[in-house]
């Protein structure tokens, strides 16, 4: 099954988060953040203006994006847990 998101709609794999501390510690799964870093899957065609004018979309496909640890709403897809979310939801596209 694939999704395809609408309007200004993105379509987000979290990224995992290191199980161990600078330090050698590992951490349990029970007590890890969850991570807020991911990976766009799916972009919607953007979202219209008061004109009625189509805004387009500041991020694309494979963007490694920042949101907050509780943004989005989550869904399972074939075993795989992802997170739809506006566009607004996100606050940086991290640039390597």
């Amino acid at each position: 099954m694939s999704l395809r998101p609408l309007h200004d709609r993105v379509i987000v794999e979290r990224l995992e988060n290191e199980t161990k501390t600078a330090s050698g510690i590992v951490i349990p799964d029970n007590a890890a953040e969850k991570p807020d870093q991911g990976k766009v899957l799916a972009v919607g065609p953007g979202r219209k203006n008061d004109k009625g004018d189509l805004v387009p979309m500041g991020v694309k496909v494979g963007d490694l994006v920042l949101f907050g640890k509780y943004s989005g709403q989550t869904v399972k897809v074939d075993g795989k847990e992802l997170l739809v979310m506006k566009e607004d939801d996100l606050f940086a596209v991290i640039e390597k």
